[in-house]
């Protein structure tokens, strides 16, 4: 059962599923058939504008530097901003200097635009090798996502497992969590994977349990409280390629891992929790088919939308979310639910 919910939340949990708007969120609903579906258990929902700086389309770069920072950018950027696009401080970089703990869980790459947009600054998110060399500058407590040859076979022979090593992480590969810290004792990093991981109808299941795993190891890392970033990064990719089956089961995935998260914020009543996506793919439409029952899911393009973004919340202060807003005011709406002045100072 679900604890009374505190006034403040203690710790945030940011789920971003990448391409994902109404149509997607509807047909992970529709997909589901008998019983409850997570998305019906949020008791606020509201709706982002995606724009990038200077396009009405945005990319997941853009997209992502808005949630970590507050500030609309120009597509591809990587945590920089506008008007000289200079690196702007993420709001997991500045909890983690407030003494909070932090993560991200992916199904992509830690070179990925989203997650990258959380610690990396970097004019393009093409520079893949001088991204992860900005993952040695930061102070995440965890981090599980594919990768790892972006950190050890790289073009210059530098090995940055090495260099994590020596900043004290515990550096593991696989999909398997029984080696970790997650006693909260130390900081890690488990690469899933050498590059991309595989899709979710290709055997991939670490993104629920990682997303359950991640939430109690933050939650022992530091007393003041965590911030987790989490994405469903391969709902795009399915999406891009217009392939309904590959799409179906990352929804699945994404919604187990959402189930996960919203399971630990009843269980903790200090925890906000926050799902959207950072943009619509595909043009995507349920349309009707002879059986009044079903739909059929067609696409309009192969690229993203402008089209809005549901975003869905739970736990304390989870109606400040409520409403039509920008992408950036979902930055400075997790500031406003702490009650910390630094989201309201940047604002000015």
């Amino acid at each position: 059962m679900p604890v009374p919910l505190a006034e403040r939340p203690k710790n945030i949990i940011l789920i971003i599923g990448d391409g994902m708007a109404t149509p997607q969120l509807s047909a992970s609903l529709y997909w589901r058939g008998v019983g409850r579906s997570v998305w019906e258990q949020f008791p606020f929902v509201g709706f982002h504008q995606s724009h990038a700086y200077d396009e009405r389309v945005t990319d997941s770069a853009a997209g992502a530097t808005a949630f970590a920072c507050g500030q609309k950018t120009k597509n591809g950027a990587i945590g920089l901003v506008p008007p000289h696009f200079e690196p702007c401080r993420t709001i997991l970089e500045e909890l983690s200097a407030l003494g909070w703990a932090t993560g991200m869980v992916v199904t992509c790459s830690a070179v990925h635009a989203t997650p990258a947009c959380f610690v990396a600054h970097q004019d393009l998110r093409a520079f893949s090798e001088f991204i992860a060399e900005d993952y040695l500058k930061s102070s995440l407590d965890c981090f599980i996502g594919g990768g790892r040859g972006y950190f050890n076979d790289r073009p210059d022979r530098r090995n940055l497992l090495d260099s994590l090593r020596k900043n004290g992480y515990l550096v593991r590969f696989g999909t398997t969590f029984n080696q970790l810290p997650l006693d909260g004792s130390a900081p890690f990093y488990l690469f899933t994977a050498d590059r991309e991981p595989p899709s979710a109808h290709e055997g991939r299941r670490y993104l629920p349990m990682a997303t359950a795993r991640a939430c109690e190891y933050l939650q022992k890392r530091s007393p003041k409280g965590f911030f987790l970033m989490v994405e469903g990064s391969q709902i795009d990719w399915a999406l891009h390629a217009n392939d309904v089956s590959w799409l179906r089961a990352e929804l699945r995935d994404f919604e187990a891992a959402v189930t996960e998260a919203l399971r630990f914020a009843q269980k903790d009543g200090e925890t906000l929790l926050i799902v959207t996506g950072d943009h619509e793919c595909g043009g995507m439409s349920l349309n009707p088919t002879q059986n009044p029952k079903h739909f059929a899911p067609a696409f309009t393009t192969r690229l993203h939308s402008a089209a809005m973004v549901p975003v869905l919340a739970y736990g304390p202060q989870a109606h400040l979310f409520s409403g039509i807003y920008d992408n950036t005011d979902i930055y400075f709406k997790m500031w406003e639910a702490l009650s910390q002045e630094s989201g309201a100072r940047k604002r000015l």
